[in-house]
Protein backbone atom coordinates (compact mmCIF):
# COMPACT_ATOMS: atom_id res chain seq x y z
CA UNK A 1 0.00 0.00 0.00
CA UNK A 2 1.18 3.33 -0.78
CA UNK A 3 2.05 5.12 2.32
CA UNK A 4 0.45 8.37 1.89
CA UNK A 5 -2.88 6.78 0.79
CA UNK A 6 -2.41 4.87 4.33
CA UNK A 7 -2.13 7.77 6.13
CA UNK A 8 -5.04 9.81 4.73
CA UNK A 9 -6.72 6.98 5.35
CA UNK A 10 -6.08 7.02 8.51
CA UNK A 11 -7.07 10.61 9.14
CA UNK A 12 -10.01 10.07 7.19
CA UNK A 13 -11.03 7.64 9.63
CA UNK A 14 -10.15 9.48 12.74
CA UNK A 15 -8.88 13.03 12.23
CA UNK A 16 -6.63 14.53 14.59
CA UNK A 17 -4.44 17.68 14.10
CA UNK A 18 -0.86 16.07 13.24
CA UNK A 19 2.14 17.28 11.59
CA UNK A 20 3.46 14.85 8.71
CA UNK A 21 6.49 14.54 6.67
CA UNK A 22 7.49 12.11 4.11
CA UNK A 23 11.06 11.26 3.57
CA UNK A 24 11.84 12.55 7.22
CA UNK A 25 15.72 13.00 8.01
CA UNK A 26 15.78 10.91 11.44
CA UNK A 27 19.20 13.08 12.05
CA UNK A 28 17.05 15.78 13.12
CA UNK A 29 15.03 13.67 15.41
CA UNK A 30 17.94 12.32 17.61
CA UNK A 31 20.58 13.20 19.56
CA UNK A 32 23.30 11.26 17.88
CA UNK A 33 22.49 13.63 14.61
CA UNK A 34 22.54 10.86 12.60
CA UNK A 35 19.80 8.46 10.51
CA UNK A 36 18.17 8.26 7.14
CA UNK A 37 14.81 9.11 6.10
CA UNK A 38 11.60 7.43 7.44
CA UNK A 39 9.16 6.53 4.93
CA UNK A 40 6.49 8.91 7.09
CA UNK A 41 7.06 11.16 10.13
CA UNK A 42 3.85 11.67 11.97
CA UNK A 43 3.74 14.20 15.12
CA UNK A 44 0.41 13.88 16.64
CA UNK A 45 -0.77 16.57 18.72
CA UNK A 46 -4.10 18.56 19.92
CA UNK A 47 -7.78 16.75 19.52
CA UNK A 48 -8.36 12.77 18.22
CA UNK A 49 -4.48 12.19 19.55
CA UNK A 50 -5.35 8.63 21.35
CA UNK A 51 -8.12 7.25 18.50
CA UNK A 52 -5.67 8.58 15.68
CA UNK A 53 -2.87 6.39 17.26
CA UNK A 54 -5.35 3.17 18.00
CA UNK A 55 -6.31 3.20 14.53
CA UNK A 56 -2.81 3.97 13.00
CA UNK A 57 -1.85 1.11 15.02
CA UNK A 58 -4.37 -1.35 14.04
CA UNK A 59 -4.20 -0.63 10.38
CA UNK A 60 -0.53 -0.85 9.97
CA UNK A 61 -0.57 -4.20 12.06
CA UNK A 62 -2.57 -5.01 9.25
CA UNK A 63 -1.12 -3.73 6.14
CA UNK A 64 2.29 -4.89 7.96
CA UNK A 65 3.52 -1.51 8.20
CA UNK A 66 6.37 -1.03 10.63
CA UNK A 67 5.49 1.59 13.42
CA UNK A 68 8.35 3.01 15.60
CA UNK A 69 7.35 4.63 18.51
CA UNK A 70 9.56 7.75 19.07
CA UNK A 71 10.23 9.45 22.11
CA UNK A 72 13.36 11.99 22.76
CA UNK A 73 15.56 10.21 20.33
CA UNK A 74 18.23 10.01 23.25
CA UNK A 75 19.20 6.56 22.77
CA UNK A 76 19.37 4.98 19.14
CA UNK A 77 21.18 5.35 16.39
CA UNK A 78 19.18 5.34 13.16
CA UNK A 79 20.55 3.42 9.79
CA UNK A 80 22.26 5.69 7.18
CA UNK A 81 19.58 4.23 4.89
CA UNK A 82 16.68 5.01 7.63
CA UNK A 83 12.96 3.34 8.54
CA UNK A 84 10.92 1.80 5.85
CA UNK A 85 7.91 2.31 7.45
CA UNK A 86 6.23 5.03 9.81
CA UNK A 87 7.83 7.08 12.78
CA UNK A 88 5.08 8.14 15.94
CA UNK A 89 6.77 10.98 17.72
CA UNK A 90 5.37 11.15 20.93
CA UNK A 91 7.01 14.56 22.36
CA UNK A 92 3.59 16.54 21.57
CA UNK A 93 2.16 14.37 23.73
CA UNK A 94 3.50 16.13 26.97
CA UNK A 95 1.92 17.67 30.21
CA UNK A 96 1.67 16.45 33.79
CA UNK A 97 -0.89 16.62 37.19
CA UNK A 98 -0.67 16.08 40.49
CA UNK A 99 -3.04 14.17 43.41
CA UNK A 100 -2.08 14.25 46.60
CA UNK A 101 -1.53 10.89 48.50
CA UNK A 102 -1.25 11.35 52.27
CA UNK A 103 0.42 14.12 53.60
CA UNK A 104 3.56 13.30 53.02
CA UNK A 105 3.12 11.89 49.39
CA UNK A 106 2.16 13.31 46.36
CA UNK A 107 1.93 11.33 42.67
CA UNK A 108 2.47 13.21 39.82
CA UNK A 109 1.31 11.73 36.46
CA UNK A 110 3.29 13.01 33.05
CA UNK A 111 2.07 12.08 29.91
CA UNK A 112 5.01 10.36 27.80
CA UNK A 113 5.95 12.89 25.43
CA UNK A 114 7.55 14.88 29.02
CA UNK A 115 11.10 15.77 28.68
CA UNK A 116 13.00 14.18 31.21
CA UNK A 117 14.11 17.88 32.36
CA UNK A 118 10.73 19.28 32.35
CA UNK A 119 9.27 16.21 34.63
CA UNK A 120 12.32 17.07 36.89
CA UNK A 121 11.29 20.99 36.96
CA UNK A 122 7.61 19.95 37.36
CA UNK A 123 7.95 18.10 40.67
CA UNK A 124 10.37 21.14 41.79
CA UNK A 125 7.64 23.70 41.33
CA UNK A 126 5.17 20.92 43.26
CA UNK A 127 8.01 20.65 45.71
CA UNK A 128 8.35 16.82 45.35
CA UNK A 129 11.43 15.41 46.16
CA UNK A 130 12.39 11.60 43.97
CA UNK A 131 13.46 12.66 40.13
CA UNK A 132 16.37 15.02 40.49
CA UNK A 133 18.46 12.30 39.23
CA UNK A 134 16.45 13.21 35.65
CA UNK A 135 17.60 16.62 35.45
CA UNK A 136 19.60 17.06 32.52
CA UNK A 137 19.04 13.91 31.22
CA UNK A 138 18.23 13.92 27.24
CA UNK A 139 14.63 12.05 26.52
CA UNK A 140 11.41 11.66 27.20
CA UNK A 141 9.03 10.37 30.17
CA UNK A 142 8.03 7.08 27.98
CA UNK A 143 11.05 6.45 26.88
CA UNK A 144 12.78 6.49 30.63
CA UNK A 145 9.81 3.72 31.83
CA UNK A 146 10.40 2.03 28.77
CA UNK A 147 14.54 1.33 29.39
CA UNK A 148 14.05 2.12 33.04
CA UNK A 149 16.58 4.63 32.89
CA UNK A 150 19.15 5.25 35.79
CA UNK A 151 21.63 7.61 36.73
CA UNK A 152 23.29 8.38 40.34
CA UNK A 153 22.66 5.17 41.86
CA UNK A 154 18.40 6.06 41.03
CA UNK A 155 16.58 4.42 38.39
CA UNK A 156 12.76 4.98 37.16
CA UNK A 157 11.39 1.70 39.01
CA UNK A 158 12.50 3.29 42.62
CA UNK A 159 9.76 5.69 41.90
CA UNK A 160 6.97 4.29 39.74
CA UNK A 161 3.73 3.74 40.62
CA UNK A 162 1.89 2.60 37.24
CA UNK A 163 1.55 3.22 33.58
CA UNK A 164 -1.01 3.58 31.06
CA UNK A 165 -0.79 2.32 27.58
CA UNK A 166 -1.96 0.99 24.77
CA UNK A 167 -1.67 -2.31 23.43
CA UNK A 168 -3.00 -5.38 21.90
CA UNK A 169 -6.51 -6.34 23.40
CA UNK A 170 -7.16 -10.32 23.05
CA UNK A 171 -10.79 -9.80 23.93
CA UNK A 172 -11.10 -7.48 20.96
CA UNK A 173 -9.61 -9.78 18.07
CA UNK A 174 -6.20 -9.04 19.16
CA UNK A 175 -6.41 -5.22 18.17
CA UNK A 176 -5.20 -2.10 19.97
CA UNK A 177 -6.98 -0.59 22.74
CA UNK A 178 -6.87 1.98 24.94
CA UNK A 179 -5.72 1.82 27.75
CA UNK A 180 -4.75 0.18 30.13
CA UNK A 181 -3.34 0.74 33.87
CA UNK A 182 -0.16 -1.35 34.68
CA UNK A 183 0.55 -1.36 38.59
CA UNK A 184 4.33 -1.40 38.35
CA UNK A 185 4.85 -3.78 41.40
CA UNK A 186 8.38 -4.23 40.49
CA UNK A 187 7.49 -7.49 38.26
CA UNK A 188 10.10 -7.22 35.32
CA UNK A 189 12.28 -4.69 36.07
CA UNK A 190 16.01 -4.76 36.32
CA UNK A 191 19.19 -2.99 35.50
CA UNK A 192 17.92 -1.09 32.07
CA UNK A 193 15.36 -3.48 31.90
CA UNK A 194 11.64 -2.99 31.93
CA UNK A 195 8.67 -5.38 31.23
CA UNK A 196 7.64 -3.17 28.29
CA UNK A 197 10.85 -4.63 26.43
CA UNK A 198 8.82 -7.41 26.16
CA UNK A 199 5.41 -5.85 24.99
CA UNK A 200 3.69 -4.47 22.13
CA UNK A 201 2.53 -1.48 23.47
CA UNK A 202 2.66 2.22 23.13
CA UNK A 203 3.40 4.05 26.40
CA UNK A 204 0.93 6.74 27.07
CA UNK A 205 1.47 8.02 30.16
CA UNK A 206 3.25 7.28 33.84
CA UNK A 207 2.71 7.82 37.49
CA UNK A 208 5.49 8.62 40.34
CA UNK A 209 4.89 8.45 43.70
CA UNK A 210 7.31 11.50 45.36
CA UNK A 211 8.13 12.59 48.60
CA UNK A 212 7.39 16.17 49.70
CA UNK A 213 10.60 18.39 50.32
CA UNK A 214 12.27 21.17 50.91
CA UNK A 215 12.75 23.07 47.29
CA UNK A 216 16.33 24.42 48.22
CA UNK A 217 17.44 21.05 49.02
CA UNK A 218 15.89 19.82 45.69
CA UNK A 219 17.51 22.31 43.45
CA UNK A 220 20.50 21.88 44.68
CA UNK A 221 20.80 18.46 43.91
CA UNK A 222 19.26 19.13 40.49
CA UNK A 223 21.81 21.61 39.91
CA UNK A 224 24.13 19.41 40.68
CA UNK A 225 23.59 16.60 38.61
CA UNK A 226 23.23 19.40 35.45
CA UNK A 227 26.80 20.83 36.01
CA UNK A 228 28.23 17.04 36.51
CA UNK A 229 26.78 15.75 33.22
CA UNK A 230 27.76 18.95 31.82
CA UNK A 231 31.26 18.76 33.56
CA UNK A 232 31.40 15.12 31.62
CA UNK A 233 31.07 16.62 28.27
CA UNK A 234 27.37 15.15 27.19
CA UNK A 235 26.18 18.07 25.69
CA UNK A 236 29.72 19.37 23.92
CA UNK A 237 28.93 16.65 21.00
CA UNK A 238 26.10 14.76 19.71
CA UNK A 239 26.20 11.64 21.76
CA UNK A 240 23.75 9.60 23.35
CA UNK A 241 25.45 9.66 26.82
CA UNK A 242 26.74 5.68 28.00
CA UNK A 243 27.10 3.53 24.96
CA UNK A 244 27.42 0.31 26.84
CA UNK A 245 25.58 -1.10 29.93
CA UNK A 246 27.96 -1.43 32.89
CA UNK A 247 27.72 -4.77 34.27
CA UNK A 248 28.20 -5.20 38.10
CA UNK A 249 29.96 -8.80 36.88
CA UNK A 250 32.91 -6.97 35.73
CA UNK A 251 33.89 -5.92 38.73
CA UNK A 252 34.19 -2.30 37.39
CA UNK A 253 32.77 0.30 35.15
CA UNK A 254 32.45 -0.30 31.29
CA UNK A 255 33.96 2.91 31.06
CA UNK A 256 37.16 2.15 33.04
CA UNK A 257 37.38 -1.27 30.96
CA UNK A 258 37.71 0.55 27.68
CA UNK A 259 40.00 3.64 29.38
CA UNK A 260 42.00 0.57 30.35
CA UNK A 261 41.99 -0.63 27.02
CA UNK A 262 43.58 2.57 25.52
CA UNK A 263 40.48 3.25 23.29
CA UNK A 264 39.21 6.14 25.30
CA UNK A 265 39.81 8.70 22.15
CA UNK A 266 39.79 6.19 19.71
CA UNK A 267 38.12 6.79 16.40
CA UNK A 268 36.30 5.42 13.21
CA UNK A 269 35.22 7.66 10.55
CA UNK A 270 33.39 10.99 12.01
CA UNK A 271 32.58 9.11 15.15
CA UNK A 272 35.06 8.67 18.41
CA UNK A 273 35.34 7.20 21.87
CA UNK A 274 35.44 10.60 23.87
CA UNK A 275 38.22 11.38 24.94
CA UNK A 276 36.61 12.87 28.48
CA UNK A 277 35.01 9.44 29.30
CA UNK A 278 35.63 5.48 27.88
CA UNK A 279 31.99 4.61 27.86
CA UNK A 280 30.79 7.88 25.33
CA UNK A 281 30.84 7.58 21.91
CA UNK A 282 30.39 11.34 20.19
CA UNK A 283 29.98 12.42 16.84
CA UNK A 284 33.13 14.91 16.41
CA UNK A 285 32.88 15.34 12.16
CA UNK A 286 29.69 14.73 10.67
CA UNK A 287 29.46 10.85 11.88
CA UNK A 288 27.26 8.03 9.97
CA UNK A 289 25.05 5.89 11.33
CA UNK A 290 27.62 3.00 10.27
CA UNK A 291 30.77 5.28 11.95
CA UNK A 292 28.63 4.50 15.51
CA UNK A 293 27.49 1.28 14.79
CA UNK A 294 31.05 -0.16 13.46
CA UNK A 295 32.93 1.56 16.41
CA UNK A 296 31.13 0.33 19.47
CA UNK A 297 31.31 -2.88 17.26
CA UNK A 298 35.03 -2.70 17.23
CA UNK A 299 35.60 -1.87 20.66
CA UNK A 300 33.67 -4.48 22.17
CA UNK A 301 35.58 -7.06 19.75
CA UNK A 302 38.39 -5.83 21.32
CA UNK A 303 37.35 -5.68 25.00
CA UNK A 304 35.95 -9.51 24.67
CA UNK A 305 39.44 -10.41 23.01
CA UNK A 306 41.37 -8.64 26.01
CA UNK A 307 39.36 -9.30 28.84
CA UNK A 308 36.52 -12.02 27.82
CA UNK A 309 33.85 -9.54 28.64
CA UNK A 310 31.35 -9.48 26.72
CA UNK A 311 30.02 -5.81 26.11
CA UNK A 312 25.85 -4.79 25.63
CA UNK A 313 25.23 -1.75 23.94
CA UNK A 314 23.41 0.51 25.29
CA UNK A 315 21.69 2.23 22.68
CA UNK A 316 19.25 0.51 20.06
CA UNK A 317 20.01 0.25 16.42
CA UNK A 318 17.00 0.93 14.84
CA UNK A 319 16.33 0.77 10.80
CA UNK A 320 17.71 -0.69 7.50
CA UNK A 321 21.24 -2.13 8.22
Amino acid sequence: MNIKNFIEQCLKDTPCDAEIRYNEPMKNHTTFKVGGPADCYIYPNGEGFLSFCVNILNKAKESQIPVFILGGGANIVVSDKGFRGIVLDMKGWNGESVWTLCTEMEEIVFKSGTTLDDAADNALASGLSGLEFLAGMPGTIGGAVWMNARCYGREIADVLSWVEIIEKDESQNNEYAIKRTLNKMGKGFGYKLSPFQKMDCLILSAAFKLKKGEKEKIILDMDANREDRQNKGHYDFPCAGSAFKNNRDFGKPTGAIIDELGLKGYKLGGAQIAPFHGNIVINFDNASAADIRNLMEEVAKKAKDKTGFDLEPEVLFIGEW
